[in-house]
């Protein structure tokens, strides 16, 4: 009889306990990522005040865009960095990154070192997501994956929500730079959370040949024990022949298809944030506070990951990423026909359900079409790729406000949402001849682990 060297099904290792442990602790950490991501923006006027911090409107943008590039770079190395080190570790590495950057940013004195400091940051945000993403997705039960990639990534919508509301409250009294002591709590609180209770994925260990160490955390964690004896071999590569799988065969197709479904899905959800107040004011509507909108869109995106994950268990999250994707489309082209007030915040809070949860979708697609060796690599890579989106969709609606062409802005990126829908189409009929998964991921799902 030949033994297979492939890690376990999930399913088999897991355990009620260590799930929960997981899915609160990842939630926690995207939490703090969602406000880092959004305090920015709040604070800038207050910045701008400043007479002694010396930031003008050209450092605002800038420094935006830096740390936009921060996050691409840490997506793209930290999701490597994990399939070499293990998901615990790249979570406390990302997490102490951005809160101690965050620390920066509250003593910089000027908006140069500042930006120096937010671009750093940025590289544990982006870093931080799809590591997260890959430890839910290797510790949930299969009967509720997609669904628990959907729930733990509402923790930044979450933080969406309540970082404008914090600075609502706290830049009145304490000023802009009480906001960034509050990202320093990730280090105080949460580092020290992850290193005493979170544990290493199962599938990680089992996959790099470490079985006494996945021996003694399933005892620790309750945990289904790996086998006494097995022939299982070390099967996680270096970053090269981490990205050579991914490039290998049809694996090429799908790989560079989701990127392309991520870059669109990143320049919608980047894009019409930024740009939404001001492209309905184009219409001709005074919305009064961009809170109130910014705030709509995040609920919105709350309750989508829930229903999108939840429906993704029962259809495959493939096809929900597609069908959300050109909801999406409708709904973005749909905002720029002039409505009444009330219809246009039930449109922009429904427009968020779809907007956030279709991308969202991207990263539980990867999770389920990859095996584990590879997929915090092609989640890293896939987020990073996206983030070349997240820089363009700010830049592409200023252009159109720039050329007098804001009118056609929502048609524009709704057009992207038709783009990363087709790209989703495209990898679901790749994929039909092996489930739905590439060849190694459907190999590893029938693997049988046999006892010597």
């Amino acid at each position: 009889m030949t033994t297979r060297d492939i890690a376990p099904r999930t399913q088999r290792i897991t355990s009620n306990r260590a799930f929960k442990i997981v899915l609160t602790l990842c939630w926690v950490a995207i939490f703090f990522d969602g406000i880092d991501t959004f305090m920015y923006g709040s604070t800038i006027p207050s910045m701008q005040a400043d007479a002694d911090f010396h930031m003008t409107a050209a450092h605002a943008g800038n420094i935006g865009s830096f740390a936009t590039f921060g996050m691409l770079i840490g997506a793209l190395t930290i999701g490597i960095v994990a399939d070499t080190i293990g998901r615990r570790w790249s979570i406390i590495l990302c997490s102490a990154i951005f809160s101690l950057s965050s620390a920066g940013c509250a003593l910089a004195m000027s908006a140069g070192s500042f930006g120096v400091w937010r671009t750093i940051a940025g590289f544990g945000l982006g870093g931080l997501l799809p590591t997260a993403i890959a430890m839910v997705s290797e510790f949930a039960p299969d009967r509720v994956r997609n669904f628990s990639v959907g729930a733990v990534m509402t923790a930044h919508q979450a933080g969406g929500i309540v970082a404008p509301l914090l600075c609502l409250y706290l830049l009145p009294h304490l000023g802009w730079r009480s906001i960034y002591w509050v990202g320093v709590v990730p280090l105080i609180v949460l580092v020290p959370l992850v290193l005493a209770m979170l544990p290493e994925s199962p599938t990680f260990l089992v996959a790099r040949g470490r079985l006494e160490k996945a021996r003694a955390q399933a005892e620790r964690f309750d945990l289904v024990a790996p086998l006494a004896k097995t022939t299982i071999t070390k099967r996680g590569g270096s970053f090269g022949q981490n990205l050579a799988k991914l490039f290998r065969g049809r694996n090429a197709v799908v790989t560079i298809l989701f990127w392309l479904g991520s870059f669109g899905g990143l320049l919608l959800v980047y894009g019409m944030s930024t740009w939404l107040p001001s492209l309905m004011e184009s219409l001709g509507f005074d919305l009064g506070n961009s809170l109130i909108l910014l705030c709509l869109i995040n609920a919105g995106g709350i309750v989508g990951t829930l229903v999108a994950g939840k429906v993704a268990d029962a259809w495959g999250p493939v096809r929900v990423s597609m069908l959300w994707f050109f909801v999406t489309a409708v709904g973005v082209c749909a905002m720029g026909i002039k409505s009444s007030m009330v219809v246009t915040y039930i449109l922009v809070f429904v427009t968020g359900i779809f907007l956030f949860s279709a991308q969202i979708m991207i990263y539980a697609a990867v999770s389920h079409v990859f095996p584990t060796e590879t997929r915090a690599t092609a989640l890293g890579l896939t987020t990073g790729m996206g983030r070349f989106g997240a820089v363009f969709g700010p830049w592409m609606g200023g252009q159109l406000f720039a050329l007098g062409m804001e009118k056609w802005g929502f048609a524009a990126f709704g057009a992207f949402g038709v783009t990363s829908g087709v790209m989703m189409l495209l990898i679901y009929l790749a994929l039909r001849t092996h489930g739905g998964k590439t060849r190694e991921a459907a190999e590893a799902e029938r693997a049988v682990v046999h006892t010597g």
